[in-house]
């Protein structure tokens, strides 16, 4: 008979000095918590978990309120020391949490965030292109127009660009220049620097991304390699294929981002958790060897 009283700790899990899991709490296999951590009822933490010393988890208040509120570490994140965890957060895969922040929303998968409230700073396992090395090129109708940034079927695409005393001209042709005869726009603008925009992919929709003015960060993710793009001309696009994880952030406060999309809106296109999408992506690749 499974006892209720006890909290669920994998046999493969290890705890520190001082730490204290309570009636409720779940943690999973090959997770290690260090010393003074309180571990409550409703708090979950996933498998291969590193918390550090002194975390805090904000504890439910009163009895009527146990187990009304949980929170959840994801598999594979990594609290720094320190840090304090609000009640009924989510911490997504693979996210690393810096010392000492302080977590009061849900934290995307594998983002890095620090400070006091939470806001991220970068992504795991990001690397940012070197387009002055060698790149493969993207062909479209015969034209060489784009540089391949190693992830999935992402390109770079350098748009024309006319100087003129009497005003600057960025000019791209669809289909040409533009993988796609497009079907729908939108911009987004007035976004307060730290908020993330995006964090989703598309079963079929393609996107090309330009930031008209201002600039902004492109996070780019094929559920195996991930990178990062600036964008910070107006004749710099973007192309992302379907099944590509697109996040924008560090926008600046004078940013315009246009967005050209394959299709018109259809929510059921949209993929908008990270782990759905990764098994998604590995379907598919299945399904095409």
């Amino acid at each position: 008979m499974q006892m209720t009283n006890l909290p669920d700790i994998a046999l493969s899990a290890k705890l520190g000095d001082y730490v204290k899991a309570y009636p409720g709490a779940k943690v999973g296999d090959l997770t290690i918590i260090e010393g003074f951590t309180q571990i409550w009822s409703g708090v979950e933490i996933g498998a291969r978990v590193r918390v550090e010393a002194g975390v805090v988890f904000v504890k439910n208040v009163g009895a009527e309120r146990v187990g009304s509120e949980t929170t959840r570490v994801s598999d594979g994140v990594h609290l720094g020391a320190g840090s304090i965890i609000g009640l009924g957060v989510t911490i997504g895969l693979g996210a690393v949490i810096e010392p000492g922040t302080v977590v009061l929303q849900n934290i995307p998968a594998n983002a890095v965030v620090g400070g006091a409230p939470a806001r991220i700073t970068g992504y795991t396992q990001t690397h940012t292109p070197n387009f002055e090395a060698t790149q493969g090129r993207a062909v479209i109708n015969n034209h060489e127009t784009a540089t391949q940034v190693g992830v999935g079927g992402v390109t770079l695409h350098r748009l024309k660009l006319v100087r003129d005393v009497r005003g600057d001209l960025s000019v791209g042709e669809f289909q040409n220049e533009v993988p796609f005869l497009p079907k729908r726009y939108f911009l987004v603008f007035d976004v307060p620097s730290e908020k993330v925009r995006g964090e989703h992919a598309h079963h079929r929709c393609h996107q090309f991304l330009v930031c008209v003015k201002g600039k902004c960060a492109v996070l780019v993710d094929d559920g195996c390699r991930r990178c990062e793009i600036e964008l910070d001309a107006p004749n710099m696009g973007l192309y992302l294929p379907p099944l590509i994880w697109g996040v924008q952030y560090k926008y600046s406060p004078d940013a315009i981002l246009l967005v050209f999309t394959s299709d018109y809106y259809d929510p059921a296109d949209y993929i908008r958790d990270y782990q759905e999408f990764v098994a998604t992506v590995q379907r598919s690749n299945q399904s095409s060897a």
